[in-house]
C-alpha cells in the first residue's frame, strides 16, 4: 500500500502545489546522528548547501514589497531534516534582524509562521475557512481547525513564554513528545543580532481537540512528497503595531490557512557520503500464525545483484521477497546475505520472527 501512494504522490505534477515545477529538499539524517534540540548548529554540519533555503526565496505578500528586500534588516536561512522511522521534521532556523521585536506578551512578535500538510490532503486548515460557512465558529474550531494540516507561530525568540502559539485546537502538539525547541542568541529587544533556533515538529493527518489518543501521525518516508510553507513576520517597533512584511516561501499569503497554498517538499535518501555502498536490511510480516506462515521483505540499499536467506531452521531461499512456512514453532534467527558490484553485506534478527 505505501507503494502504491508514493507512486501516486510521485506522479502527482507538483502535488498541485503553489510554485509548481518548484521543489525543496528535506534532508535525511543518519540514525545515528539525530540532531540534538540544543541551539548548537554543530549537528547540521553535515546537511549540504544545497538544502539551505534563503531569503531570496521568500516573497512578501502583504505590504507589495515583493522580492525587494535587503539582508541588513533580515536576512533568513532555513534548512528541513528528518530521520528515517521517526515521523518528525526537524529544523534549523538561522536569522539576522537589525531590530528583534519580543517585549509584548501577546502575538506582537518577531515570528516565524510554520505550516505543514503531512498528507497533501489540501484544503483550508483554519475555522474561518470552513467549507461549511454556516458552521457555528465554535464548532469549526473544535473539529476543523488545525486537524488535517498544522500551523505554528513560533516567536523568535521567546524568553519567558512558551516557544509557539499552535494555530488550532490542538496546543498539545507543541509539546514533547511531539516537539520540542531550543533558541541561541545574545541580544535584547530592539536590538540587532543573529538568532539560532532549533526544533522539530511531528506532522499529524489528523489532530484533534482531545488530544493524542486518536490521532495520526503523518508517516514519513523517502521520497515521499509533503506540503509546507513557513512565513517571517518582521516587526521593527514596539510602539508601531504595524506588521512590516509577511515574507513567505509559497508566494501566496493565504498559505497560513490553506493547505493547497504550500510548496512541494521531498523526503531525501541518505546523502551518498552518509550511506554505505550496499547494505543489507529486511521486514517480515506473520500472514498467518496457525499455518506459520511468514513474508520477508528485502530493503537493502546500494545496487544489490544476489540475494541468500537463512531463515534459522536450516531452509533458506534466494528469492528477493521469499514467503516461507516454518514446519515448527519456535524464534528464529534469520540473516539476509546480499552481494552486488561495491562488495556484500548482511542482516541479522535475533528471535524476532516467533511462531506458535
Amino acid at each position: 500500500m505505501r507503494t502504491l501512494i508514493a507512486a501516486l504522490l510521485l506522479a502527482l505534477p507538483g502535488a498541485a502545489l503553489e510554485r509548481p515545477g518548484v521543489e525543496f529538499k528535506v534532508f535525511q539524517f543518519p540514525a545515528g546522528q539525530i540532531p540534538r534540540i540544543d541551539g548548537d548548529i554543530a549537528d547540521w554540519a553535515m546537511v549540504p548547501a544545497s538544502y539551505s533555503i534563503g531569503t531570496d526565496q521568500l516573497k512578501e505578500t502583504q505590504k507589495g514589497l515583493g522580492f525587494q528586500y535587503d539582508k541588513k534588516d533580515l536576512d533568513v536561512k532555513v534548512k528541513v531534516g528528518w530521520v528515517k522511522g521517526l515521523n518528525r521534521l526537524y529544523f534549523l532556523y538561522e536569522a539576522y534582524d537589525n531590530y528583534w521585536d519580543f517585549e509584548r506578551a501577546d502575538r506582537h512578535n518577531d515570528i516565524f509562521e510554520l505550516v505543514v500538510d503531512g498528507d497533501l490532503s489540501g484544503g483550508p486548515l483554519i475555522g474561518a475557512l470552513h467549507p461549511h460557512a454556516a458552521l457555528p465558529k465554535g464548532d469549526a474550531f473544535f473539529t476543523f481547525h488545525g486537524v488535517h494540516a498544522q500551523n505554528y507561530h513560533i516567536f523568535t525568540p521567546a524568553p519567558d513564554r512558551d516557544w509557539a502559539m499552535v494555530w488550532g485546537c490542538q496546543p498539545w502538539i507543541k509539546e514533547l513528545p511531539y516537539a520540542n525547541a531550543a533558541y541561541n542568541y545574545s541580544f535584547k529587544h530592539g536590538e540587532s543580532g543573529k538568532l539560532i533556533l532549533e526544533f522539530y515538529i511531528t506532522p499529524f493527518d489528523y489532530a484533534p481537540y482531545e488530544g493524542p489518543v486518536r490521532a495520526v501521525e503523518s508517516k514519513l518516508w523517502e521520497n515521499k512528497m509533503i506540503g509546507m510553507s513557513w512565513s517571517v513576520l518582521d516587526y521593527d517597533d514596539v510602539k508601531n503595531p504595524e506588521l512590516r512584511g509577511f515574507w513567505n516561501l509559497s508566494h501566496k499569503t493565504t498559505m497560513y490557512g490553506n493547505a493547497s497554498d504550500l510548496v512541494a517538499f521531498r523526503l531525501m535518501p541518505l546523502e551518498p557520503a552518509l550511506r554505505r555502498a550496499i547494505d543489507a536490511k529486511w521486514s517480515f510480516q506473520v500472514l498467518d500464525l496457525e499455518r506459520r506462515l511468514v513474508a520477508f521483505q528485502d530493503r537493502s540499499s546500494g545496487q544489490v545483484r544476489s540475494w541468500r536467506w537463512d531463515f534459522g531452521d536450516g531452509t533458506g531461499s534466494a528469492d528477493q521477497h521469499p514467503l516461507h512456512t516454518y514446519k515448527a514453532a519456535g524464534k528464529y534467527v534469520v540473516t539476509l546475505y546480499v552481494e552486488g558490484p561495491a562488495g556484500k553485506a548482511k542482516w541479522t534478527k535475533v528471535r524476532d520472527v516467533v511462531v506458535p
